[in-house]
């Protein structure tokens, strides 16, 4: 069974940590703007929220999850909520940039707190209601190789958030190899990129609230592709 869990769960963990999506690109960009200690705190966030869906899906109803994880009204408030943070950010940072001069001080852009990043990452992650529908997923099929012992879940789940974590650290080190490049206007630059892929990842969470039998038609075609 450790066979099976360390064999299963690293590559798992791995494979997370390069899935495109909002915490992708967060992660990145909080490395080269803010450093290593904020990004780790940044993904200490996103992993809570991980392990809180882990939790629902494992301890949850298997119909209440699936009625939750497909239901609109939380998709349009997941995207409205990381849509309404783009634009948000955007909209400071073009304010900003009109401000700055290139060779102001990068140290005075950058403020670094630790306890509201953490809260980002976790908020960032938990808002998507598509990650619980992927944890579920995995508990579905991973659960019953693992005999659904709640020991064997635990060490399957903590071996595939360790590989996650470690897998993002070698990334945030490589987007801190930027950092010395930096200057203000090439940091509101990054902020502003960063803050446009949350604007779309909203957006498309937006379209999977308002237009669910669009994506049923996906997955409904995706299922006749897998069954020829």
């Amino acid at each position: 069974m450790i066979q099976y869990i360390l064999s299963n769960g690293i590559p798992l963990g791995f494979f997370l940590s390069f899935m495109i999506g909002p915490v992708f690109f967060v992660l990145l960009e909080t490395s080269i703007t803010k450093g290593f200690r904020a990004a780790l705190f940044f993904d200490f966030g996103v992993v809570l929220g991980d392990i809180v869906f882990i939790g629902i899906a494992y301890l949850g109803s298997y119909r209440l999850i699936q009625s939750l994880k497909d239901d609109p009204a939380l998709f349009i408030f997941g995207g409205i909520v990381m849509l309404s943070y783009g634009l948000i950010s955007f909209f400071k940072l073009h304010k900003a940039s009109k401000n700055i001069e290139e060779d102001e001080e990068v140290v005075e852009l950058i403020k670094n707190n630790y306890f509201s990043l953490l809260i980002k990452g976790f908020l960032l992650n938990f808002i998507n209601i598509g990650v619980l529908g992927f944890w579920l997923l995995i508990i579905i099929t991973f659960g019953p190789r693992l005999q659904m012992e709640t020991a064997n879940i635990v060490w399957f789940f903590t071996t595939v958030i360790l590989s996650y974590l470690a897998t993002d650290v070698g990334k945030i080190l490589l987007a801190k190899q930027l950092r010395s490049k930096l200057t203000p206007a090439n940091i509101i630059k990054i902020k502003k990129v960063s803050s446009i892929l949350l604007i779309v990842f909203g957006t498309i969470l937006l379209s999977q609230g308002w237009f669910p039998s669009d994506k049923q038609f996906v997955k409904d075609t995706i299922e006749k592709i897998e069954n020829k």
